[in-house]
């Protein structure tokens, strides 16, 4: 869907709270088709960016670390 997110799961380095950030931003942009929200849309546009960060990094927290082969 959005080639340009990263891969925020890594064996070496845990992903920053502004990768999350950025990520879940980036992806709430383009489901909504908006890059700046209308003031209106701003609070709902912020408020799924903070969900969408926090589901990332919840997720990203319950994952095991990558094996190496």
């Amino acid at each position: 869907m959005c080639h340009s997110i990263k891969t925020l799961r890594r064996a070496d380095v845990p992903a920053s709270d502004d990768e999350v950030q950025a990520a879940a931003l980036q992806f709430v942009r383009k489901i909504s088709g908006y890059r700046q929200p209308s003031r209106v849309n701003a609070p709902a546009f912020d408020q799924a960016v903070d969900d969408v960060a926090q589901a990332a990094r919840i997720l990203l927290d319950s994952l095991q670390a990558p094996t190496t082969r």
